[in-house]
């Protein structure tokens, strides 16, 4: 992908150098959707950055003036429409990068690429990720009970998360690109 730019951040491909910085979050990942991307040590964020920078979904979110990987968005594209998802390290957090950088990607997706929607699943209990999406201007579409589970009980049984979706359509992000020109 070819890097965006904003007036903090560069979004651009993984790339080797990022390895330390993606395993500081992923050794003892924050949300649970996240632990099935678990690094045990720097072997495995090496192949993981290795991974990632093969793929164009996966864009590593870093600081403009020091090239220092903070976190990282996904956006899926199934046809017109994209899944995406955020995963910053909380070292960062509280500085509105998440914020930046997510506009960032959904300008690209529905001014560039054209993208007719986005959406994003959020677990009930992550505050901040659904104030992320309410800032974005998404609208909470649906709330599924017990959807998923990532984590089991003591016992072994699946411990099933609620989970809400939140979408935003092009014409509502163009109507509100417009109020913020």
């Amino acid at each position: 992908m070819q890097p965006i730019k904003t007036e903090r951040l560069i979004l651009r491909n993984f790339r080797e150098s990022d390895a330390e910085a993606l395993y500081a979050y992923l050794r003892s990942p924050v949300s649970n959707c996240f632990l099935s991307l678990k690094l045990s040590d720097m072997d495995a964020a090496l192949a993981e950055v290795r991974k990632r920078s093969q793929d164009n979904e996966q864009i590593a979110v870093c600081l403009k003036e020091t090239d220092t990987l903070i976190g990282d968005l996904f956006a899926h594209a199934e046809e017109d429409t994209i899944s995406v998802g955020w995963n910053f390290n909380p070292a960062f957090s509280g500085k509105g990068y998440a914020t930046e950088a997510a506009r960032a990607l959904f300008a690209h997706v529905f001014d560039t690429a054209e993208a007719r929607r986005v959406y994003a699943y959020v677990e009930d209990h992550n505050l901040s990720s659904q104030r992320l999406c309410e800032r974005l201007g998404m609208r909470q579409e649906g709330l599924f009970v017990e959807y998923i589970s990532f984590i089991n009980d003591p016992a072994g049984n699946p411990i099933y998360e609620n989970t809400m979706q939140y979408a935003l359509l092009r014409s509502e992000w163009m109507i509100r690109s417009s109020h913020r020109s």
